[in-house]
């Protein structure tokens, strides 16, 4: 029998063998595999759910948080949205193969490039089961191979969705291998997993800050880091109220244990007097926690149906995942992109102005994946943007930032016709 070492390097042989084939599959047939899994989705759906319990039950009994169960829960309308964005992937547009930045060189070369799969991508992630269909779609639709490892708290709803997309990819005559799944929670596992660099050429954690941190630090090839989201809403002096409190409150509660939902707002001195009460007042209808500094403590006190506590230092650059929001009064729009730039995590933040000046500022001198004037910060996702769906958010520079699609899935090589050149 072999070990567990032993059968994650077959794993590996066996996903670069097929990602070879795969750079080469037709539209077609990737699609087919994508239509096979939307539909199995559906059909099997108790299937899902039923293990997905097994899974949630033993996170109550381990004492797991809201925001974590939250975020591990599947039911019917989860399943179903997430086989719409299957067929949404199938829908878009085939990256692999496209040529960009065609043009005839003095020389008389035609160069160009041409859009490549990136081979062999390992995906490391907690929780989220739904990540599981989300990378699949993505990396097979973009011609890679993929290695899945989710986390223990998901292992049972993780089996039944790679059991469901690896046999719906057969059926359509993707390759063995193409979807590959560490059904083991050993530990271990993951440090072998990343001194594979002669199989995997990409690497992408999701998850907590301790797991990313430690793939940045450990792994032997490219990673691509996110998904930490300090996400900030200033309030300009400018601002619409009416635009704030509906963008206050959706970034806040309409979901607030994903990494998009807002964690700050900085409100300027001269609308806080105002505005604030407003916001809060709005908040308090879902519960949110307040955590104020001194400004802003003395404009609520007055409101005894608020939860409101003084601020600490750890609530600036804090990622809440929760129904807790922390609030500053600030004198300008200089002082509050100081603040982002120390306290943000670079990947979304919004302001509420009804000044194209102050926008444009913002939008040009904040440092962030996604940048927002006058909209809530939830939509950095890579639905919402039109990808269908998305294997990470990049909140690095190289290679990919942001929500990642099917193009952030692919590098190019250099294409170049001749007529007889040489180098002189």
């Amino acid at each position: 029998m072999k070990s567990a070492v032993e059968e994650l390097k077959a794993q590996g042989q066996a996903a670069k063998a097929a990602s070879r084939r795969l750079a080469n599959t037709s539209t077609d047939v990737k699609n087919k595999a994508l239509q096979n899994i939307s539909e199995d989705l559906i059909k099997r759906k108790s299937e899902i759910i039923a293990a997905n319990k097994i899974d949630y039950k033993a996170a109550e009994a381990a004492g797991m948080s809201a925001a974590m169960r939250d975020r591990l829960m599947l039911d019917t309308a989860r399943i179903e949205g997430m086989a719409k964005d299957v067929l949404t992937v199938a829908a878009l547009p085939d990256p692999v193969g496209e040529m960009i930045e065609m043009r005839t060189l003095p020389n008389g070369l035609l160069l160009g490039k041409k859009r490549v799969p990136l081979g062999v991508i390992a995906a490391l992630y907690e929780s989220r089961p739904n990540v599981t269909i989300d990378i699949s779609i993505l990396c097979l639709k973009a011609g890679n191979a993929v290695i899945l490892r989710g986390g223990k708290e998901a292992i049972n709803s993780n089996r039944a969705l790679v059991k469901i997309v690896q046999e719906a990819a057969a059926r359509a005559g993707l390759p063995a291998g193409a979807v590959q799944f560490i059904d083991n929670t050993d530990r271990a596992l993951v440090n072998e997993l990343l001194k594979m660099s002669g199989v995997i050429n990409l690497v992408i954690p999701r998850g907590g800050a301790d797991l990313i941190k430690f793939v940045a630090e450990n792994a032997c090839m490219p990673v691509v880091t996110g998904g930490i989201g300090v996400c900030h809403l200033y309030v300009d002096k400018n601002a619409d109220i009416s635009k704030a409190v509906a963008i206050a409150y959706n970034a806040k509660v309409q979901r607030p244990t994903v990494c998009n939902a807002l964690d700050c707002v900085l409100i300027h001195k001269e609308i806080a007097q105002s505005g604030l009460p407003v916001i809060a007042a709005e908040w308090a209808k879902a519960g949110v926690e307040i955590h104020g500094d001194k400004r802003a403590l003395a404009i609520l006190k007055a409101n005894a149906s608020l939860k409101v506590k003084s601020a600490v230092p750890a609530d600036w650059g804090k990622e809440f995942l929760a129904l807790v929001a922390a609030v500053k009064v600030v004198d300008s729009l200089d002082e509050a992109l100081v603040h982002i730039e120390r306290y943000g995590s670079g990947h979304s933040e919004a302001i509420v102005t009804e000044d194209y000046q102050s926008a444009l500022r913002f939008l040009n001198e904040v440092d962030a994946a996604c940048v927002y004037a006058n909209a809530s910060t939830r939509f950095t996702d890579g639905g919402q943007f039109g990808l269908g769906a998305e294997v990470g958010i990049s909140t690095q520079k190289m290679h990919a930032r942001g929500p990642m699609g099917l193009k952030e899935l692919t590098s190019y090589k250099w294409i170049v016709f001749g007529s007889g050149q040489i180098r002189p």
